[in-house]
């Protein structure tokens, strides 16, 4: 018996929802195989951690342009897809995906993000669909512009998802209750996002570095608000007491440096991160909007560093204040923790927080939780 797991994107780990995708790969393989159906977009072909997964067979659908793919799009905005979801969806991946769910012995059929949901809208009514979220979008999109109509529309769009689904995989316990609220006969489940702890070696610290990292996708709105959000209110106040703290941004989307600080360091995509996770005193993640939990406060936990968030970013997790990270609301509060860090350090924190993700948000704990899906 195989799994199949659909997705939109062409597999390589260079994004949160990557990330996510990737942890879910990962868990659903640890107990039989798995078929990974994908739309070639956004890289020509998969990366090596996804072609070294246990038992992975990976299938790609190349989409078509001219009439068919505006046929596609008209019918999934007719159907209440949103535009910018709607511009994801192919006819050729929907044809794919049936013809695999059909095959003998298939196990679970899982639709990787909304887009995917959309795609498999007709494959949900003759066979079970779950139904991956990445986030609860309704929750927070509206942060990002087009009103109390937009917001609407996405609501009615997510709730058809959430009907539509044999079960749903939320990322966090807040997006659960988000979605019941939204969607009451949901059938829903905790699926948290996760990370191969097992292969990442804790890093020490350099206190004296008194350098904080801030690793994101910059073309993601929710990522560019908390960037602004450190450089304008909060490293101003560090750098009051603290003349020699630093600032290293990871991650693509940066289309020019945003600081002229000789202190603040932009270093675009790093396909190997240990090495910036090594020289870096502290993470931070200072999220003040967005759904889900994200991927890389789990992955700088994992990798013992001390970590410094806002109450939004830290939302979907189960971390404690002063066990596993600091969490800190304003940039006021933000500063004043994120100083102590720099200057004293707080090895106990990275320790407890590596401890944390390895019992409930490593791979191994995943594959635990969802071997109690039913077939």
């Amino acid at each position: 018996m195989r799994d199949l797991l659909v997705t939109t994107h062409t597999p390589v780990l260079r994004s949160g929802q990557a990330l996510r995708t990737y942890g879910v790969a990962r868990a659903l393989a640890t107990r039989r195989g798995l078929d990974l159906l994908y739309v070639r977009f956004g890289a020509r072909e998969p990366d090596t951690t996804f072609r070294a997964i246990r038992d992975v067979r990976l299938c790609e659908v190349v989409p078509t342009r001219g009439a068919r793919r505006a046929f596609a799009h008209a019918a999934a905005r007719l159907t209440g897809v949103p535009a910018d979801f709607a511009r994801g969806i192919s006819s050729e991946l929907a044809e794919a995906a049936a013809r695999l769910a059909a095959e003998g012995d298939r196990g679970l059929v899982i639709a990787d993000g909304p887009i995917a949901a959309a795609a498999l809208r007709g494959l949900a009514r003759r066979r079970p669909v779950i139904y991956n979220a990445h986030n609860l979008e309704s929750g927070f999109r509206h942060e990002l512009g087009g009103g109390a109509r937009e917001r609407e529309r996405m609501r009615a769009f997510e709730r058809g998802l959430l009907e539509r689904a044999s079960e749903s995989w939320m990322a966090s316990e807040a997006d659960v209750r988000a979605a019941r609220e939204l969607c009451p006969g949901a059938r829903l489940r905790y699926v948290p996002n996760v990370v191969d702890v097992a292969a990442i070696a804790p890093v020490t610290p350099p206190i004296s570095a008194r350098r904080a990292i801030f690793v994101a996708s910059f073309a993601y709105e929710p990522n560019v608000r908390a960037l602004r959000f450190l450089l304008e209110q909060v490293f101003p106040r560090v750098w009051a007491e603290l003349p020699d703290a630093r600032l290293t941004l990871v991650g693509a989307g940066l289309a020019r440096p945003p600081s002229g600080d000789p202190r603040v360091q932009a270093l675009g995509f790093v396909e190997d991160l240990r090495a910036v996770y090594a020289s870096a005193s502290c993470a931070v993640v200072p999220l003040l909007g967005g759904g889900g939990s994200p991927l890389k406060f789990i992955e700088a936990l994992a990798y013992g560093l001390p970590v410094i968030a806002t109450p939004r970013a830290a939302s979907g997790l189960e971390v404690r204040d002063g066990e596993h990270c600091l969490i800190a609301e304003g940039a006021e509060r933000f500063a004043t923790a994120l100083a102590l860090v720099l200057r004293e350090g707080a090895t106990q924190l990275g320790r407890r927080g590596r401890e944390l993700v390895a019992e409930r948000y490593s791979i191994e704990a995943l594959g635990r939780l969802l071997a109690q899906s039913r077939d």
